[in-house]
This record gives C-alpha cells, sequence and structure tokens, in this order.
C-alpha cells in the first residue's frame, strides 16, 4: 500500500510538472514569506497539543466528510485550541489538494503541514510555494540517502519536517539525520493495521530534546490520554476531528 501511495503521489507530481516547471515552482516556494517555526509552536508544554487535520477520505475508511470549504474547517480548528493544522494534499486515495493547503494558509495564522507521500524535491518547493511550514517525511517510504536530502531541503526553505516512523530501527534513522519533530503513526502503513501501544513502545527512543508525535488511533479523549500518558507532546487527530463538531471534540480531547 506505501509503495503504491508514493508511487502515485510522485507521478502526480511529474504530471504537474509539465505545466508548472520546477523552476517556476522553485522561484514561487523562494518569495513566500518566511515559514513559522512549528518546532517552538510543538515544543513540549505542560498540556498536550493537537495537529488537527484536514481530511477527507482515506484507503482504510473511505469517504469521511466532504469538506467543501477547508478552511472554514481550519479556522475552527485554530478557534477550538489546534496548535497546527495537518493537511492532506494526496489526491487519489485521501481525495485532498494544494489548494486545500493554500486555503488553509490563508485562513490560519498557526503552523501548517503538507501531508502527502513525498519523494522528490519537487513536492518540497510544492509545499513551501504554497505555505507550508512543515512538511511530511515517512522514513518507511524512503532510503536513507534520500531521506537525507529531503530533509536538509526542508530546513533549507526554513520549513521543519515531521518524520514519521514505525518501528525502532526508524526512528533511529530518523535521529540519525538529526530530526527535531517525530512522529509515531500507529497505523502501519505497508498493511494499514493499528497497534496504539506502538507510541509507547518506541517513545523512549527519542531523545528529551525531541518533540514526540502520536498519530492515529483517536477516537476518544481516553485514546488522547493514552498518548499522553506514554509520552506524547503532540497528537495528530483526523478522522475524530471530521466526522464530529471539531471545536467540542477538541476542547475534549485538550481537556486530558
Amino acid at each position: 500500500m506505501l509503495s503504491d501511495l508514493l508511487a502515485g503521489a510522485v507521478a502526480d507530481a511529474e504530471a504537474r510538472r509539465v505545466t508548472r516547471s520546477f523552476d517556476v515552482v522553485q522561484a514561487a516556494a523562494l518569495i513566500r514569506a518566511p515559514a513559522i517555526d512549528a518546532l517552538s509552536v510543538l515544543a513540549p508544554a505542560p498540556r498536550v497539543k493537537i495537529i488537527a487535520e484536514v481530511k477527507r477520505a482515506s484507503p482504510s475508511r473511505g469517504t469521511l466528510a466532504e469538506i467543501s470549504d477547508p478552511a472554514a474547517l481550519a479556522v475552527s480548528y485554530e478557534f477550538g485550541g489546534a496548535s497546527a493544522i495537518s493537511v492532506l494534499t494526496e489526491g487519489r486515495k485521501f481525495l485532498g489538494s494544494l489548494s486545500d493547503l493554500e486555503q488553509v494558509r490563508s485562513a490560519v495564522q498557526i503552523p501548517v503541514l503538507r501531508k502527502d507521500f513525498i519523494g522528490l524535491p519537487y513536492q518540497v518547493f510544492e509545499a513551501r510555494a504554497a505555505g507550508a511550514d512543515m512538511v511530511l517525511l515517512i522514513v518507511a517510504a524512503l532510503d536513507q540517502a534520500t531521506l537525507v536530502s529531503l530533509h536538509d531541503l526542508v530546513r533549507e526553505l526554513g520549513m521543519t519536517a515531521l518524520v514519521e516512523t514505525h518501528s525502532a530501527d526508524e526512528v533511529d534513522r530518523a535521529l540519525d539525520i538529526g530530526a527535531s519533530l517525530v512522529g509515531v503513526n500507529a497505523r502501519d502503513l505497508t498493511t494499514f493495521e493499528l497497534d496504539q501501544d506502538l507510541f509507547g513502545r518506541l517513545a523512549g527512543r527519542i531523545p528529551s530534546g525531541v518533540v514526540r508525535v502520536a498519530e492515529s488511533a483517536v477516537k476518544t479523549a481516553a485514546d488522547v490520554a493514552h498518548y499522553r500518558a506514554a509520552g506524547a507532546d503532540v497528537v495528530l487527530v483526523g478522522e475524530a476531528l471530521v466526522t464530529n463538531d471539531p471545536i467540542r471534540t477538541l476542547t475534549e480531547f485538550l481537556a486530558v
């Protein structure tokens, strides 16, 4: 599944490059206002922080929400206390787009993450050109040399990489490249199976100077509390917010 998602995202990026050249996207990225310092915003604090996700669909659950106005949803997230917004820009399975990201960026004052299957420098420049402050890099999808080069590019453009892991080896690979924001995804992207206890087993490998993000398998405030007790500084939440009242749900989640 992960290989197919990455291949599709890269193919779609190559198709966009035909009509919007690398040079054009690079130039657009370089003239953007500086990215928001996401690390400062997401730094460990006495209370858990939430990255709230704009997510229409997923391969495992199909369509979740129509989300005709991603900017309005993002505004409600910000009002509800989210520290950052994640925007799915993958179009084939998640029904997202870079336009969604651009709309969200124009509507909120908090950091915005481009969540996609990134394998090309072109996609990183696209993210910055669209206003992203953060870019997702999935360790399982990339060889180490590509992971290093993309992570370096994200930093050169003033953004922060959320480096996603799913095993002890992947956490070590993330730390080896100097990742400052490390996510542990409870969902195995090769099988789409969930293991909510995975974060707790891996959190101890992530040093205190690195922001720890728990991803997936969040339906209730008890799930957020579970991750917080295991050492999560930040919890990324998507489905629970788009399928319920976002402000009420955020209020419940942030109260743990």
